[in-house]
């Protein structure tokens, strides 16, 4: 699978593209050793395997099939959108506002990383229209996402990073439920 427009093209991470992944993220994980691990482990286990222990379960995980996509920009990897079966993300079955609201298999989209220079530039919004078709490949019929809406803007980058609510409607997501003031869950359907 890839996606190109305006010079932008996204592919699926697989284990010949983890050092685009780790350049990305580079040496602090992204946000204090995350390694955009935080939603598939426990409080407890993602805490105590911050930093290196988390890159080394991405790894694992990147090496059992693409666990997401990434952006690149004339080579250079600008984003990452993770993207799996909800049930990979056993912290959003803990978290108080995103258990699921139907019995329907969903694709969640649990993180938005954008390199500081290609922030504002709708990057977010082509990584969100590629894991649609990414979902729409492996035979997924929907695709959710948890992101903010700003109490003020602009929203510090750091707050940000499971997407922000409009580059999600952009990309053609919908709002379904609002468990929280600025905490909606969009959905697209796939047709």
């Amino acid at each position: 699978m890839a996606t190109r427009s305006q010079g932008l093209s996204v592919q699926p991470l697989t284990p010949e593209r983890w050092d685009d992944f780790e350049k990305l993220f580079g040496k602090r994980g992204a946000c204090g050793g995350c390694w955009c691990m935080l939603w598939r482990l426990s409080r407890s286990q993602f805490d105590q395997q911050k930093g290196n222990g988390n890159r080394r379960a991405m790894k694992r995980v990147v090496k059992a099939g693409p666990p997401g996509l990434l952006a690149y920009v004339d080579g250079e990897t600008v984003g990452w959108c993770s993207v799996a079966p909800r049930e990979e993300f056993p912290g959003l079955q803990r978290s108080r506002f995103f258990k699921p609201l139907d019995e329907e298999p969903v694709w969640a989209v649990s993180c938005l990383f954008v390199a500081r220079t290609h922030r504002k530039r709708g990057v977010s919004v082509a990584l969100l229209k590629a894991a649609v078709e990414f979902v729409r490949q492996q035979g997924g019929r929907i695709v959710e996402g948890y992101p903010q809406v700003p109490r003020k803007d602009p929203m510090p980058d750091v707050f940000a990073w499971t997407g922000l609510a409009s580059a999600f409607a952009r990309a053609g997501f919908k709002e379904v439920a609002r468990p929280a003031p600025t905490r909606p869950v969009m959905r697209r359907k796939i047709q």
